[in-house]
């Protein structure tokens, strides 16, 4: 009986990876041919690299010992490549390599350096060394002595950038997502291409006791919201302030820059009245029919500008106005469309007061006992407005009210892009952080992210005005136009 030769353990199949059973020569699950599988190879010693093979044969490297530091901590010489015994992969020393690497470009091998006079380098043979340049074309007699060819211009976009990032242009803005291109007048980065923020996303003022808060939004692609405030004094001396807040209706054209138009008129026009005497609620009134005016010229085009753009919208610019003024013990408020005022007590325990009245259809189908507040307001049709500043609208009807607070509070003037994510008088007070009353500004901003918080779907806008009075113990006077 012959013996056949002993074949290595396997520990899997390599046809199906199934461990085979002891001394079987073919596998149980495939059939693969066991006895096919050569035997593992002898190992065998691994060559150093360190040892060139023209060398093989000679003694082994033997590495020189670093010197010590002497008692003075000089440092101990540096051990170069040259230092040690061995040949390069063409068989030639490394010794005479850096012979040849440590002359200067333009001197052949063996020969001196040019005479003349010159500096003496610093630090010795080994300074003198001069780093090797790759575009000596350009240099005259090098082109004999080196197969470099000149090195390519530089590219363009790098240089241009690292200008612009080295040196912005004077008086232009830097793009904020590269930090390094210039913004061209469209708003966009010629860098990057990224679209800078408008000026008018988000927008902050505070002046005294007054302040205001302007913000894009979540959902909108602009700001069509604008705000004025300002402060002047009556002829008694005594100050009067004023805030305007209006809001661009979207479906009109160029609601922001109607917005814009109405908060500048009106504001202007309250400077020039209360100074000279007018009182409060009449100046209130004249401005906002100042407001209207403005709106107005915006929709006088001239003939064709519209041929250009055969999508533009063709209706006339139009927004809404919420204002109000504190003048000695007055406060005067006016308004055309859905924008509020609110009052909020300083001493919250009181009860708090929405000061306007919506010219919306929520609010008509309210007034004429048709619906309660809370089905109204439920309606899809309940922010259609029916009554706003522009050329299409039906009849200019500002309403103003003159209150008498008795007591210090603070007034909240605001778009709907705020009050309908508080949209009752307790919950806008809620809303109003306690501290609100010596910090507008910072108050105006908790607003405006307790909007963005509930979701951000318009633009808003809040002014804040603190209102400052002895306590006299009498009721609120109030006078509505």
């Amino acid at each position: 009986m012959s013996q056949s030769h002993q074949q290595p353990a396997l520990s899997q199949c390599p046809g199906c990876a199934e461990p085979p059973a002891a001394g079987d020569l073919f596998c149980g699950v495939c059939g693969y041919d066991l006895s096919a599988v050569p035997g593992r190879p002898g190992d065998r010693p691994t060559m150093a690299i360190t040892v060139p093979p023209a060398a093989s044969g000679s003694e082994a490297v033997r590495w020189p010992a670093a010197a010590e530091t002497d008692s003075s901590d000089v440092p101990a010489p540096v051990h170069r490549p040259s230092d040690l015994p061995g040949t390069d992969s063409g068989g030639r020393p490394l010794a005479e390599q850096e012979k040849e690497q440590v002359q200067e470009p333009g001197v052949a091998a063996g020969q001196g350096a040019p005479a003349g006079p010159g500096p003496e380098p610093v630090g010795g043979a080994e300074a003198s060394a001069v780093p090797v340049r790759h575009d000596d074309r350009a240099v005259p007699g090098g082109a004999e002595h080196s197969g470099d060819f000149a090195l390519a211009a530089p590219d363009p976009r790098t240089a241009e950038h690292a200008a612009a990032a080295a040196a912005p242009a004077a008086g232009g803005k830097v793009c904020v997502a590269c930090r390094s291109g210039r913004v061209d007048p469209d708003g966009y980065c010629e860098n990057c291409g990224h679209a800078q923020p408008r000026e008018r996303d988000h927008m902050e003022q505070e002046l005294g006791s007054v302040a205001a808060v302007s913000d894009r939004g979540l959902r909108h692609h602009r700001n069509e919201d604008s705000f004025a405030v300002s402060s002047t004094a009556l002829p008694d001396g005594s100050p009067a302030v004023v805030a305007i807040v209006c809001d661009g209706v979207s479906s009109a054209s160029r609601p922001d820059e109607a917005s814009a138009a109405a908060a500048n008129a009106a504001n202007e026009s309250l400077l020039e009245s209360l100074p000279r005497g007018t009182h409060p609620q009449q100046a209130m009134h004249e401005a906002i029919v100042a407001a209207s005016e403005a709106v107005n010229a915006l929709a006088q085009e001239p003939a064709g500008a519209m041929e250009h753009d055969a999508h533009r919208h063709q209706n006339a610019p139009a927004c809404t106005l919420v204002g109000a003024v504190m003048a000695g013990e007055l406060l005067i408020v006016g308004w055309v469309g859905d924008s509020r005022v609110y009052w909020v007590p300083e001493d919250r325990s009181r009860p708090t007061a929405r000061l306007t009245e919506d010219d919306s259809w929520a609010a008509q189908m309210v007034a004429a006992g048709l619906m309660n507040e809370a089905e109204a307001y439920a309606d899809e049709r309940a922010h259609a407005i029916t009554g706003w500043l522009g050329a299409d609208a039906y009849e200019l009807e500002p309403h103003t009210a003159a209150f008498k607070p008795d007591r210090p509070g603070l007034v909240v003037v605001c778009t709907d892009g705020l009050w309908n994510y508080a949209e009752s008088a307790e919950e806008m007070a809620a809303a109003v952080p306690a501290d609100a009353q010596e910090h507008p500004l910072r108050g105006a901003q908790v607003l405006v992210g307790h909007a963005l918080d509930g979701g951000g779907h318009d633009n808003v806008t809040v002014a804040l005005l603190p209102f400052a009075v002895r306590p006299q113990g009498a009721g609120s006077a109030c006078e509505t136009v």
